[in-house]
């Protein structure tokens, strides 16, 4: 009897000390993800990269990078940040500690306070340390444009070589070398100096030296100019064909006008350009031919002073459509939790997809076909935001690519291929929207929207990638990150109906093209609620979509 109570004594003493170690306190709760993002950055003579361009700095949140550009009137290695604004529980930390600056503001800044150094040499991008609940490096790079410019009386072109810090004029061959008049010789920027007046050397016989300056250097730059004469009267252009129009490009003598010309491969009677459609800047012009047919072949010349210069030829992109744009196409399987819905035929290929797949795991789908079309036959598609368990709301969405789980989170994978140039999105809708109930605490900015209506949100992307949202990450799509060509949006945080059937509006959104680049990828993301990425929106938002397609005009 008493070996046996020692035995449950025993027994009973492990039982205790294992249900302790089981109910152990441990700290197993991960720490929150709090972004640490660079929400507005500006330096001393900030700038637009080109003229009428947007002077702000490009965000890139994806590839957390800034990228910004500055005039010739400060000194790069000497830069002030004057504002510099990041997410409110972020830190910032240097992570170069060559820069030695001692008082750098460790927190976000409108404008550096009075005991504080803001300056920093830019003449190498700078990384950026945001620290909250983990560390986030920035990339912040500066460019600084001098723009130089080069006018002689009867110059046919120029180079300039910064580098070596050379310049080549090209005159007419009925220009005299050993009297050229130079109207502007500017190779240092609008800040610089340049010595001896070029205005007053008018022998290039031989070459000249010229010295150049800025208010904050100490020395001057030799530079050393050249005059050739040259015969080119006449220049041809660089084009660059898109699907409705053409962008041209080419050289002018100095104060010529060119006239160009154009027609389709087949036919026999020459188009002339207006006027207003070209434009000349020194010894370079630029010209935009409109109203083309995609896909098709056009040639075109140039003439100055009555000189008919070579037949050039280029062929237009092809004015693609866009694919199951009519949303007609459907499928759909049985789920444990209900059904799950996918925009493209069985056995067909996906050109759209939908955040369903992760619906379906804890309920039904929130993308659907509709019969409520904005012509009364077919089908539309119908996005809805509705509550959901863990995450608070799950947007309706709709979107160009694919979609994979992670976890309890969703991996988007945007874009397919596509090379064509449209110029607006056509879409028809309608939008009932609704008083934002569930919002991603842990983000300030998306808290204060509680209470403030949901917003619809469709955007159009052209792309040279495909791009990636992680909603694990809290990605946002950037328009101004790197890969996008062009871009379009259209938002509303009221209800939008129109005089369609079924109470339908048609929208354009216009295409706004940053550069001349052909894209390989379209993206078309289309949500019942904007943050939906973010888990943040009215859970009786809905978005109707029917006949959305590409215009090219």
């Amino acid at each position: 009897m008493h070996r046996s109570l020692m035995v449950k004594r025993i027994i009973y003493a492990v039982a205790v000390i294992m249900a302790l170690y089981a109910c152990k306190i441990e700290n197993d709760i991960p720490y929150p993800i709090v972004k640490g993002n660079i929400e507005a950055f500006e330096v001393e003579g900030q700038c637009a990269p080109s003229e009428g361009g947007d002077a702000n700095a490009v965000i890139n949140t994806t590839d957390r990078t800034v990228t910004l550009y500055v005039d010739d009137t400060v000194d790069l290695t000497q830069l002030r940040v004057t504002r510099f604004t990041v997410s409110s529980e972020a830190t910032i930390l240097l992570k170069d500690s060559s820069l030695e600056v001692s008082n750098f503001p460790n927190k976000g800044f409108e404008q550096p306070a009075n005991d504080t150094d803001t300056r920093l040499d830019f003449t190498s991008p700078i990384t950026f340390i945001l620290q909250t609940y983990q560390d986030y490096a920035w990339k912040v790079s500066v460019t600084q444009l001098i723009e130089r410019s080069i006018d002689v009386v009867g110059q046919v072109s120029s180079v300039i070589d910064t580098e070596n810090r050379v310049a080549i004029i090209y005159v007419s061959p009925e220009q005299s070398l050993d009297n050229i008049q130079v109207n502007t010789l500017n190779l240092g920027g609008k800040s610089g100096t340049v010595t001896p007046d070029p205005t007053t050397i008018h022998d290039f016989t031989q070459p000249q030296k010229f010295y150049v300056s800025h208010g904050w250097e100490e020395t001057s730059h030799e530079w050393t100019v050249y005059v050739y004469q040259k015969e080119e009267n006449a220049s041809g252009a660089t084009a660059f064909p898109m699907t409705s129009k053409a962008m041209l490009s080419g050289n002018i003598q100095s104060g010529k006008t060119p006239v160009l010309e154009y027609k389709e491969e087949s036919a026999t009677t020459w188009t002339t350009l207006s006027e207003s459609a070209v434009t000349v800047n020194g010894t370079k012009y630029t010209a935009v031919i409109s109203g083309l047919k995609g896909g098709t072949s056009y040639q075109y010349r140039v003439s100055i002073d009555g000189v008919v210069g070579e037949e050039q030829s280029f062929t237009t992109a092809p004015a693609t459509p866009l694919t199951n744009g009519t949303l007609e196409d459907w499928n759909s399987e049985k789920k444990a939790n209900g059904t799950l819905w996918n925009p493209w035929a069985a056995g067909g290929t996906a050109f759209w997809d939908t955040g369903n797949a992760g619906s379906t795991t804890i309920g039904d789908s929130n993308t659907t076909p509709t019969s409520e079309t904005c012509n009364g036959s077919g089908k539309a598609a119908l996005l809805a935001s509705k509550s959901v368990v863990l995450k608070g709301l799950a947007a309706g969405n709709l979107f160009t690519g694919d979609f994979e789980l992670d976890g309890t989170h969703g991996i988007l994978t945007l874009g397919r291929d596509f090379s064509a140039f449209p110029s607006a999105l056509r879409i028809h809708c309608k939008y009932t929207t609704s008083p934002i109930t569930k919002v991603d605490e842990t983000l300030p900015e998306m808290a204060a929207l509680q209470g403030k209506n949901d917003i619809c949100h469709v955007y159009i992307a052209l792309t040279s990638e495909k791009m990636q949202i992680k909603t694990r990450q809290k990605d946002e799509f950037d328009p101004k990150a790197s890969p996008v060509i062009a871009y379009g949006e259209f938002e509303s945080d009221v209800n939008v109906s129109g005089n369609e059937q079924n109470g339908y509006k048609q929208v354009d959104i216009p295409l706004e093209y940053y550069r001349n680049e052909t894209p390989k990828y379209i993206i078309i993301v289309c949500s019942s609620s904007k943050y939906g990425n973010l888990f943040t929106g009215g859970v009786s938002s809905q978005l109707w979509l029917d006949e959305m397609e590409l215009i090219y005009e």
